[in-house]
């Protein structure tokens, strides 16, 4: 197996900022278009999450049956988990209109207003990102969420005054990465909340399998447990991986793919055997090799990593920490035995 902290080509190494990483759970416009064609339309297929899925039926179900409006939800967890995926299934399974927008795109109250107001019966409003919410914004919210009507103030000064319009009953799902970071006010008013957990590596197969029909990818099943097992346990991941080894079989073996085509495939693409790339490796390297594994500060480690520090502390710890390699304590961070033996470092400044 070649190196995997060697470039096995010319140009950037893999990880660095020039290059995007594979292994990053964000996305970009372009992936995000072929996401579209992969995502499952109905509960039944969407695979993982058991609980969520069943608690997401049960409430369409009884909405349903009431012929009320489904109450307003909040989803958050780690990017590429499903949040958005499982927003335009509640849309397709209870019938409704799905409108999209994020808490960036909303910059002043009349953006708010202008979508609440063109809502429909029966509309469902995604907000992705919905802490990075301008706090003015947020309060136009409340009523909105809670009444369904929308308080405007008109003019300005001693003659100002309170309008209210009335809304079409409607339902918001909200999506975060950041639950800390939205305020008591706004996450009361959601009536369900769900946490999306990270995937077990046979349910990240089971979705890498069906991804491989719907491209048309011939994915026996220990090709697909051989990408599973890299994926960081992330659908977005997996995919992206997927499409990487099809590439790959397609140039170098004429399409053929089997296992250890798959593997020499990632291994081109220096993803190892457990998804840590070469920033993952790096960031390992330099808190075992320069701070004899710690603790050491955020701000320090990312000041020898040469990353952000909120880089750093959403992108690649929530995996190192699952997967048992990192510790945060209140002296800082410690890379743990596991990840010492799995980069071979097992003796620095024991």
């Amino acid at each position: 197996m070649p190196d995997l902290n060697q470039t096995p080509y010319g140009g950037t190494p893999a990880g660095s900022e020039e290059q995007p990483r594979l292994t990053t759970p964000e996305t970009d416009t372009e992936e995000t278009a072929l996401e579209v064609t992969l995502r499952p339309q109905k509960l039944a297929d969407f695979v993982g999450q058991a609980q969520i899925k069943q608690n997401l039926g049960i409430s369409m179900e009884a909405a349903n049956k009431r012929g009320e409006m489904l109450e307003h939800i909040l989803l958050y967890g780690n990017p590429g988990l499903g949040k958005t995926t499982l927003a335009h299934i509640i849309a397709h399974e209870t019938g409704s209109n799905l409108r999209i927008t994020s808490g960036p795109a909303l910059e002043r109250v009349g953006d708010l207003a202008a979508i609440l107001s063109n809502l429909k019966q029966g509309d469902i409003l995604f907000i992705d990102e919905i802490h990075r919410l301008n706090r003015t914004i947020e309060e136009i919210l409340y009523p909105a969420m809670e009444d369904y009507a929308l308080d405007l103030v008109v003019g300005k000064g001693p003659s100002a005054r309170t309008l209210r319009l009335g809304l079409e009953k409607f339902t918001i799902i909200g999506a975060t990465t950041r639950l800390s970071l939205l305020s008591s006010p706004l996450r009361d008013r959601f009536g369900a909340v769900h946490h999306l957990d990270f995937y077990k590596d046979d349910e990240i197969a089971a979705i890498i399998k069906r991804s491989a029909q719907l491209l048309h990818i011939d994915c026996a099943d220990e090709v697909a447990a051989a990408i599973a097992s890299r994926a960081r346990k992330t659908p977005r991941i997996a995919n992206r991986l997927l499409k990487r080894v099809r590439d790959y079989a397609q140039i170098k073996h004429a399409g053929e793919l089997n296992e250890s085509i798959a593997n020499a495939a990632l291994s081109l693409l220096r993803v190892d055997q457990l998804g840590l790339d070469a920033t993952d490796r790096r960031l390992l390297t330099a808190l075992i090799e320069t701070f004899g594994g710690g603790p050491v500060g955020l701000s320090t480690l990312a000041a020898a990593t040469q990353e952000e520090m909120d880089t750093i502390e959403e992108i690649y710890e929530p995996f190192l920490l699952q997967i048992g390699f990192l510790q945060r304590t209140p002296r800082g961070r410690i890379a743990t035995l596991k990840a010492r033996e799995h980069l071979k470092l097992n003796n620095i400044f024991l």
